[in-house]
């Protein structure tokens, strides 16, 4: 499952980041997006971009597209 199909208020541990481009994968992972890292959604803007995560105990905003490179496993 992609970290882009969780709705509001869902949470999930990431299985891997899975992108093509080194310089994608190695910011989402400074950013926290590590194996067995629990995350949970906040809200999704109306339109679906961007989404509000939840993790290591603060928030951030990633595009649909950026969501959609993280495989999770739901809760």
């Amino acid at each position: 499952m992609k970290l882009s199909d969780l709705k509001e208020n869902q949470k999930a541990k990431v299985i891997k980041v899975d992108s093509s481009l080194k310089s994608l994968k190695k910011r989402l992972s400074d950013m926290g997006f590590v194996r067995n890292q629990e995350i949970e959604i906040k809200r999704i803007a109306p339109l679906g971009d961007p989404i509000e995560i939840s993790l290591k105990g603060y928030s951030l905003s990633l595009r649909k597209k950026e969501a959609e490179k993280i495989e999770i496993e739901k809760i």
